[in-house]
């Protein structure tokens, strides 16, 4: 073969970036030359950094798609390339954090998923000064993902980056490094078990409670105990993924313990709820159901990992975090406790779905409203989210 003769991939190898419209010749170019692919991304990047413009914001979605196809391309040099795109050279000023933090999110789930760890140990051997590094944050991203997978643990390279991580108090840090029982149902999807959009499927998952008179006459004694940290962090799995509308979250005191048997919807509907005023399009009666700690946990990651219609998905590592910051904040439990302590003290507490046929819900995208009973039966805690944008 002559000099001038193409090998397969060559094309692909020298087009710049912005001719590559396919996600298929960005997997050639990755896997025939990953070092040619990385160069024009790293150049591309420079060009974005000098170019506050749409056009470079545009430029920043490029590299992030190269990002991901390198990452998803099992190599070592891969996982570096990847790596070294949107923890380093990624320019923040034309797509803003939020952008960055996606990519960067992406790219660690995609690693964890596709690479083999003895390629992505040698990632973590340079440990970091700056917790707000982008590069350290992607990095503890891949440590969280890997977690969820049940890996990574054990591996010195490993242990001693999350160990530095937590002297550094990144946020992901906080996390245990293997995944919990209570987390079993994480990134794990049923097919037929989507969105609860009916009474019937709500009472074919979980058994139904039966509305008492006792139960509306506690609802009337109950008072509202407002706390806005509280509830930023009980609707943060939410207002992350991009939910289309602000969750509601309400605390409340009753002057003395609640019947068991009236924690039910009666209960409910007596409650000073946003979620429960007006008649909706839909028709139906409100119902309660009894649930268990680990579904509202794992809603609260779904909610988060997956994204709302406005489409800001987490990744596994911020959805976790964010799950159980919010459980934490719906047992109004302080950060230091431990997560076994608070795995068994959600046990303690009465656990309710409730649906309604109101104004705020709308039954074609995704609801999610619970009610926490806490163990002296004197505090009551509500969430409720609602996927749809009624201005839509």
């Amino acid at each position: 073969m002559n000099d001038n003769q193409a090998t397969p991939g060559d094309d692909a190898s020298r087009r710049p970036l912005g001719d590559l419209s396919g996600t298929a010749e960005l997997k050639l170019r990755a896997g025939a030359r990953p070092e040619e692919l990385y160069e024009a991304a790293e150049r591309l990047c420079r060009e974005a950094s000098d170019d506050g413009s749409a056009a470079s914001a545009a430029a920043v979605r490029t590299i992030g798609r190269v990002a991901d196809v390198l990452a998803e391309t099992r190599s070592r040099d891969c996982a570096r390339f990847a790596v070294d795109l949107v923890g380093r050279l990624l320019p923040t000023a034309p797509v803003g954090r939020r952008e960055g933090d996606r990519l960067r999110r992406s790219v660690a789930a995609k690693l964890a998923k596709a690479q083999q760890l003895r390629d992505l140990a040698p990632l973590l051997e340079e440990l970091p000064d700056d917790a707000e590094d982008p590069s350290a944050d992607v990095r503890a991203c891949l440590l969280g993902e890997l977690a969820l997978i049940g890996a990574g643990r054990g591996r010195p390279a490993l242990d001693a980056y999350a160990e530095r991580l937590q002297e550094l108090g990144h946020p992901l840090a906080v996390l245990p490094r293997t995944r919990l029982d209570v987390e079993h149902r994480f990134t794990v999807r049923v097919r037929g078990l989507g969105s609860v959009k009916t009474p019937d499927q709500l009472r074919s998952r979980f058994p139904e409670i039966s509305p008492t008179d006792g139960g509306a006459a506690a609802g009337h004694t109950a008072g509202q105990t407002p706390d806005g940290t509280r509830a930023r962090a009980a609707a943060e799995p939410f207002t992350a993924g991009g939910w289309a509308r602000e969750p509601e979250v309400r605390f409340f005191t009753l002057p003395r313990p609640l019947d068991p048997d009236d924690f039910n919807i009666s209960f409910v509907k007596e409650l000073p709820l946003d979620c429960m005023v007006g008649e909706g399009a839909h028709r139906g009666g409100a119902v309660a159901c009894r649930t268990t700690p680990d579904d509202v946990l794992d809603t609260l990651f779904a909610a988060a990992y997956d994204g709302g219609v406005n489409g800001r998905p987490q990744g596994g590592a911020y959805a976790r975090l964010y799950a159980w910051k919010s459980l934490y904040a719906l047992l109004g439990l302080p950060a230091d406790v431990p997560f076994p302590e608070a795995v068994g003290q959600a046990l303690d507490h009465r656990w309710l779905r409730f649906m309604a046929f109101t104004d705020w819900f709308h039954h074609d995208t995704a609801d999610e409203a619970f009610a926490v009973l806490d163990p002296t039966r004197t505090r009551v805690t509500v969430l409720a989210a609602t996927d749809t944008d009624t201005d839509g």
